[in-house]
């Protein structure tokens, strides 16, 4: 589908102005509360036949990493991403290998992340950089006063859009505010996110049905700011497998192999920071 949608794309910098990350945070909380996902798949996986894209046993599908779960979601396109890197080589085997355990894990860990409201997966953009968020004309101009306003925002490009834990589409926009630049310095503050949080919880709840408001509980900011925080590191995951991939096939002038290794080591450092790692080696934090 394609239409034209009038207005100003966003930079980096658009992302960290808060009349913007309102508007962002109002229109995402609209898409979760409305865009229904029980259409893609109306049974789990466990229950569905495992003969396209089987190859000697293995099911190349992706739908084994979440057997109770619908698919497609989060976890089943990583787990396709990673079985389509190339493993020609024993190095390339093995980071495959590494990559596969960390999914496994990670799925284990954050896999039945609660959600909102007892909506554990939401319908998820998942791909919300600086340039698929389109600012209103009406609201383009800076306002003089942005503590009190407000920008109108759209969405485009919704080619990596499936069901995931709110959380993780929450954080993947987080980490955007950096660009492709990867600026970890000009990331969202916790009072920033705790203000995000509020129109986007304010948003959520104004587009769901009356009977459904009454599941969202009144600590839910604070869980979801919590669940937010433990997904942190999986934007970097996410993106440094599809880097891999870019980086034997595509055709575009860009350095994937080392956008992937920056995205990775984004993951690693996380997972040695929640983990005491870093702290036990004695290791600067990055």
């Amino acid at each position: 589908m394609y239409k034209f949608i009038e207005g100003i794309v966003c930079a980096p910098e658009d992302l960290r102005r808060q009349e913007v990350w309102r508007g962002v945070a109002k229109r995402l909380g609209e898409w979760h509360a409305r865009l229904p996902i029980s259409a893609i798949s109306s049974e789990p996986s466990l229950h569905k036949p495992r003969t396209n894209g089987c190859t000697n046993g293995i099911d190349k599908s992706g739908e084994d990493i979440t057997p109770d779960k619908s698919v497609p979601n989060v976890w089943t396109v990583m787990q396709k991403w990673i079985y389509a890197l190339p493993a020609g080589t024993e190095a390339e085997r093995l980071r495959q290998q590494s990559l596969q355990n960390e999914l496994e894990r990670s799925v284990k860990e954050l896999g039945d992340t609660p959600g909102i409201g007892g909506c554990g997966y939401v319908f998820s953009h998942c791909d919300l950089l600086s340039g698929n968020v389109i600012i209103q004309p009406s609201t383009a101009a800076k306002p003089s006063d942005p503590t009190t306003s407000e920008c109108t925002v759209s969405f485009i490009d919704y080619e990596y859009a499936t069901p995931a834990p709110a959380a993780f589409d929450i954080a993947n926009h987080f980490a955007e505010w950096g660009g492709f630049d990867c600026d970890f310095g000009v990331l969202p503050t916790r009072s920033q996110r705790r203000d995000f949080l509020t129109h986007y919880l304010a948003a959520y709840k104004a587009h769901l049905a009356a009977a459904d408001r009454a599941a969202v509980s009144s600590d839910a900011a604070e869980r979801l700011f919590a669940d937010i925080d433990v997904f942190r590191g999986m934007p970097g995951f996410y993106w440094g497998i599809w880097a891999l991939i870019q980086a034997t096939i595509s055709q575009i002038d860009f350095d994937y192999a080392s956008y992937a290794e920056v995205r990775l080591s984004e993951y690693w450092a996380w997972r040695a920071e929640t983990e005491g790692s870093r702290a036990r080696g004695g290791e600067e934090m990055p």
